[in-house]
């Protein structure tokens, strides 16, 4: 017997959209100051805005498309599309970040002269426009979706900070290393944000158990239930951000019962770990069967 309960996430496609209109905008004014100031922090800064409005736009797709109810092609719907996105996000990030590494390192190489003063005006407005941006993504649900759009506009709020700061030092001081130093810093920022989300990305799509939920925990709570002799072939994974789904055969005492034990199984599994995505298996308890309490795998213990 099984039970489906399709919970849609609803990220919101207007703040997604704002969102892209902004950074986009900015783009375009930040890379003519940099080009003009022969700052690499301003420069790397803009392409990475750049790249970041592919970002929210495809983010702003994947929140409008899973909206789309379940199909007979698609029956889960179409939730894991923010899983996609997030993947691409990481790698688009990956790349940046080899980017602007690669030309910081150059930079240090052969210093350029850059004009501190337009730097520090200029990132001070980026900085403003990115936290803007950043509010509008954490007014919505955080799901794989809207964080993997939220690490580029943090990654932009990095940089801006960065190049505020490199523009102040080389304003004051004439100290150009700084500039491609602070852009190395937050390359080593964002790699370590990128890598969480790539793997918290690939654990959904290898369908690995959600990192709060305990596998052998729930299977023992569901094997405690009155009138379950034992759970075996246990499965607990994730279908989009927020909507896990598990599968288990229930061998019980008495299969007339089982009406009334699925009920208390599916109030533990919603009350204790939120599982509403549901499909327990009952069967006949044997004499061939040595009791059991739980095993993933499904081998008698």
């Amino acid at each position: 017997m099984s039970e489906h309960h399709h919970h849609a996430h609803r990220d919101r496609p207007a703040l997604l959209g704002a969102a892209v209109l902004l950074t986009l905008g900015f783009a375009m004014v930040e890379a003519a100051a940099g080009w003009w100031s022969g700052s690499l922090a301003l420069l790397g800064d803009a392409a990475h805005m750049v790249t970041d409005t592919a970002a929210l736009g495809l983010a702003a797709f994947a929140a409008w498309i899973m909206r789309r109810p379940p199909s007979a092609r698609h029956s889960y719907g179409l939730g894991r599309a923010e899983v996609v996105v997030a993947l691409i996000n990481g790698l688009l990030m990956l790349a940046i970040v080899i980017g602007i590494g690669w030309a910081a390192v150059e930079r240090l190489h052969a210093p350029q002269p850059v004009a501190g003063l337009a730097v520090m005006g200029v990132a001070a407005v980026g900085l403003l426009v990115n936290a803007l941006v950043a509010r509008l993504l954490l007014r919505g649900e955080q799901s794989l979706n809207t964080r993997g759009a939220l690490l580029h506009v943090l990654g932009d709020l990095f940089g801006s900070v960065a190049a505020l700061a490199s523009g102040t030092v080389i304003y004051f001081t004439g100290w150009t290393p700084i500039d491609p130093l602070l852009s190395l810093l937050i390359c080593a920022l964002i790699l370590y944000s990128s890598l969480r989300l790539l793997r918290d990305t690939l654990h959904v799509i290898m369908e690995g158990v959600p990192p709060e939920i305990d596998l052998a925990e729930v299977g023992q709570a569901l094997a405690g239930i009155r009138g379950v002799i034992s759970v075996h072939d246990l499965h607990i994974w994730t279908l989009s951000s927020g909507v896990v789904a598990l599968s288990a055969h229930v061998v019980v005492n008495d299969l007339s019962g089982w009406e009334e034990i699925l009920g208390r199984l599916r109030a533990l599994l919603h009350e204790r770990y939120a599982i509403d995505h549901v499909t327990l298996q009952p069967e006949p308890c044997t004499h061939t069967l040595k009791p059991m309490r739980h095993t993933p795998q499904g081998t008698p213990v």
